[in-house]
């Protein structure tokens, strides 16, 4: 069989949850030593341990929306799980970033240090708290024509397309129980994420002067070794700059292109490293019976962190760490 190029995958806002990686920052010292080097920087710039946070007495299923905190814990899981990764051999022969994912998808690619994409998605979320007005996010599971409708046209925005009947829409908080009204009447499934902005959507563009101004001044952006899988442009990247880094928060995720585009040059191992197995579960609708390609998700809300983690060694044929 001929190999298989490793895609690490980085989820996005909405993927997050109280508790995540909890039983890997109890076990494995590389993903502990990443947090707690992360979290310093957190503490520095938002005046808060997000390790604290998310490892508080707290229910994963209790609602954990505040953007300060949720945005370098995020970004935080995400780094450390792909460095306890490839401290164990697993390493990626490119990245994939969807929306916020797309900042640990550049810092494992070697795009940006770890302390300016830390430092840069504090900004973002301090940007969003201090300029944005609240919103909200809700992922439907239909057809995306849906957004054909008046209602959705008048009071929302597309955040992004997953697979064939799953897709995502944005609007201002005043809007979300008209959209759920509306859905619950169509008897449409549907998830209100837990998010305070309405990320990919005009409603967050007050925020972009800020950060954009912090990262030309503050934040060095260079081509990496791997190649970067942009979910913003549905391709790889050619190049990057900050507007770069705002347009993935901004326009919308447009995941769904970015596998088309992959699978068209062969099979693919596909790891998720985000803290949800959110984008191994979108693959798993998206990808055709075809395929030679294999997907991998490691923490999920279900727990089982650490023997996620042994079985995917054990998949791609590295022995395990005691």
């Amino acid at each position: 069989m001929p190999h298989a190029p490793t895609v690490f995958m980085f989820s996005g806002q909405g993927s997050h949850y109280f508790q995540m990686g909890r039983e890997l920052y109890e076990r494995n010292e590389i993903f502990r030593r990443c947090m707690a080097r992360l979290d310093a920087i957190a503490c520095a710039m938002a005046g808060q341990s997000v390790i604290e946070t998310i490892y508080s007495p707290r229910h994963k299923s209790e609602t954990f929306d505040r953007t300060l905190l949720t945005h370098p814990a995020i970004f935080m899981v995400e780094y450390s799980l792909a460095q306890s990764l490839m401290a164990a051999g697993v390493k990626p022969d490119l990245t994939l970033g969807a929306s916020l994912g797309t900042f640990a998808a550049a810092t494992i690619a070697g795009w940006l240090s770890v302390e300016d994409a830390m430092a840069a998605v504090l900004k973002q979320a301090i940007a969003f708290e201090t300029c944005c007005e609240p919103g909200g996010i809700i992922a439907v599971l239909a057809d995306p024509t849906l957004m054909d409708e008046r209602v959705f046209r008048e009071h929302c925005e597309l955040a992004g397309i997953n697979f064939a009947s799953h897709f995502a829409v944005s609007m201002a908080q005043a809007a979300v129980p008209v959209i759920e009204a509306h859905l619950s009447h169509r008897q449409i499934v549907f998830q209100r994420l837990p998010v305070s902005f309405a990320f990919h959507s005009r409603w967050i563009e007050e925020a972009q002067a800020p950060f954009e101004s912090f990262m030309r001044s503050s934040v060095r952006c260079t081509r990496g070794p791997l190649p970067l899988v942009c979910c913003e442009l549905g391709r790889p990247l050619e190049s990057a700059s900050e507007l770069s880094f705002w347009r993935v928060v901004r326009h919308p995720i447009r995941f769904r292109e970015a596998i088309a585009c992959l699978e068209q040059r062969g099979m693919h191992r596909y790891i998720d490293v985000g803290p949800a197995g959110t984008l191994a579960m979108f693959l798993k609708y998206q990808l055709t019976a075809a395929t030679q390609s294999t997907v991998h998700a490691i923490l999920t809300p279900l727990g089982q962190d650490q023997k996620n983690f042994a079985r995917l060694l054990s998949d791609v044929g590295v022995e395990s760490p005691h």
